[in-house]
């Protein structure tokens, strides 16, 4: 049985006022590209193989060329990123805390503290909505000021408790923060399309899939090229076979 929270509208606008007041308090924020929040799922539908692949493949992302050359690419004080795990309504937790990355170094700093990282939420339901909601309040008090915010979801299933995944994303939406997806499509075939329709959202917004686990390291890989480019997206259409997602992170500028 599904269970939602009775006033979503307000606690997404509690979250938003919240953050409009604590921005401008951080007068010392440093100036990056990108702050990025990676939301890794970490519900009880996710089994200790299945998480390590998540955490694994995006360890290894950062030290893939292809990602260093997208770093490098947007120039200045890089991007700055952190790791966030989720499951049930009051169970998210940032793994890794906010990192500066802009060079080999730095990238394989935090690619490394990613692949140690316990794993801290162990049981829960799918609570997409208090996901976004923890990856919208860990932007305030981060210590960076980034010329774009986004929220890099991973999931294999759809919400099934807390608060309506769309409401949290209309209230990041419309504080300017984009939400892409990564629907991880062994348990669900169709939860690319639920995705499309109730998490995604914000400027520039897109999705893309994995058929399974084992291919989620090339599918975040490609993702974080596009999120860290910030490649226009032709189509908010999700793709429906990995040779479609290569396809279209080629496009995006993929080697």
């Amino acid at each position: 049985m599904r269970r939602f929270s009775p006033c979503p509208a307000l606690r997404v606008a509690w979250v938003l006022a919240f953050a409009s007041l604590a921005a401008p308090a951080d007068a010392r924020a440093e100036a990056v590209e990108l702050e990025l929040v990676l939301a890794v799922d970490a519900s009880s539908s996710v089994n200790r193989a299945e998480f390590d692949l998540q955490v694994t493949g995006i360890a290894r992302a950062f030290g893939h060329p292809s990602v260093l050359n997208a770093i490098e690419a947007v120039g200045g004080n890089g991007i700055a990123v952190t790791l966030l795990q989720w499951s049930g309504t009051d169970q998210q937790k940032l793994a890794v805390p906010w990192t500066r990355v802009h060079d080999p170094d730095t990238a394989g700093s935090f690619g490394d503290a990613v692949g140690v990282a316990p794993r801290y939420v162990l049981t829960g339901g799918t609570a997409i909505g208090q996901a976004l909601e923890a990856a919208l309040a860990a932007f305030e008090g981060n210590g960076f000021e980034g010329r774009r915010r986004a929220i890099d979801i991973s999931g294999d299933g759809r919400a099934n408790v807390g608060l309506r995944p769309e409401i949290a994303s209309q209230g990041a939406a419309a504080a300017g923060i984009t939400i892409n997806g990564l629907a991880i499509l062994n348990e669900e075939p169709g939860l690319d399309r639920y995705y499309l329709d109730n998490v995604i959202g914000g400027p520039g917004a897109f999705l893309m899939t994995a058929t399974n686990y084992d291919d989620f390291a090339t599918a975040i890989r490609r993702k974080l090229i596009q999120e860290i480019a910030g490649a226009p997206v032709a189509s908010r259409e999700p793709p429906k076979t990995q040779e479609n997602v290569e396809g279209s992170a080629q496009a995006a500028g993929n080697p």
